[in-house]
């Protein structure tokens, strides 16, 4: 059995199901210019692990070749689904969508296969991070147009057709990563010069509170340079806003692309990885609590540190 701090893996996401708990991520050892494919972990307990077990291998002729981020797996009308980043080999860096050809056993296990015709994302535009929000019945995809593209990051919001296969409209904008103030931009490094004012936007989830609110949490760095996560709250509750930033964060201790999930204690956890850096990010479960409409971390899984955090709301 493997422990957390032996996964090497980013951008983690959680799925529970017939008590066990499968945990999905970027798991090339090189995310940067690999394509592997995408593995997953199984635990019934979120501290011991089996696998990893390959959910998805591109096969012969696929469209691409690095890149291979973030997937994230959704059941939608009884069939799972797979929402995952891509490189093209000819075009913009987007999310597609696979599907689990199981049909026996757990769907959730896979193998996942192809199943859009590429990115469903604009194809000129820079995206990543896409997940899946379910409104009234119809099905959105929540992304990052990307920072290099737009220069000051965005999270978007586009209808998809009801097979999840392309987009049904037109992308809208729903918050530019500056209106946080946890969020600062980019840093230059001795390796990389950045261009002043490029903030970045990364990893979008959304959980509906209790009190019948909606949170979008995201991921972007502080003015310490370090990967943090923070939360937006709709005013509306509805997908379209209008969005309030968290004055702070909900986790900067170099940790982010976060998820929420309900384990099969009833505890909610938020899922992320850290450090953000190659070859050492691993997956942590980090302990919250509804309150006051958002979420507040109470310790980690891993330590049982508590962690405290009083979240003020801009207006």
């Amino acid at each position: 059995m493997l422990q957390a701090s032996d996964i090497q893996i980013r951008d983690p996401f959680v799925f529970v199901e017939d008590g066990c708990y499968y945990l999905f991520g970027s798991t090339d050892k090189d995310i940067w210019t690999g394509g592997v494919g995408f593995d997953l972990y199984r635990s019934g307990n979120l501290a011991d692990f089996e696998g990893p077990f390959p959910a998805f291998r591109p096969p012969e002729g696929f469209w691409s070749e690095k890149n291979f981020w973030a997937p994230e797996v959704h059941k939608y009308r009884g069939a799972c689904y797979m929402f995952a980043t891509f490189k093209p080999k000819a075009g913009r860096r987007g999310t597609a969508v696979l599907k689990s050809a199981a049909v026996a056993g757990s769907a959730v296990l896979g193998p996942y296969e192809p199943y859009s015709a590429g990115p469903v994302t604009p194809p000129e535009w820079e995206c990543l991070d896409g997940t899946l929000f379910v409104e009234n019945g119809a099905p959105y995809l929540v992304f990052c147009h990307e920072w290099v593209q737009t220069v000051d990051g965005t999270i978007c919001a586009m209808p998809l057709t009801p097979d999840l296969k392309a987009q049904a409209g037109k992308p809208e904008l729903l918050f530019h990563a500056s209106e946080a103030r946890w969020a600062a931009p980019l840093k230059s490094r001795p390796d990389k010069v950045i261009p002043p004012e490029r903030y970045v936007t990364d990893g979008p989830f959304l959980w509906k509170t209790q009190d019948g609110g909606l949170l979008l949490l995201w991921s972007s760095f502080g003015e310490d340079g370090m990967y943090r996560i923070g939360a937006a709250r709709s005013a509306s509750g509805m997908l379209r806003g209008p969005w309030r930033q968290s004055a702070e964060p909900l986790y900067a201790a170099d940790g982010g692309h976060g998820m929420v999930f309900r384990a099969l204690t009833g505890r909610l956890y938020l899922a992320i990885h850290t450090p953000n850096k190659t070859p050492h990010e691993r997956p942590l479960f980090v302990e919250v609590a509804e309150e006051g409409g958002t979420l507040r971390v109470i310790k980690s899984l891993e330590t049982g540190s508590v962690i405290i955090n009083k979240e003020k709301w801009n207006v």
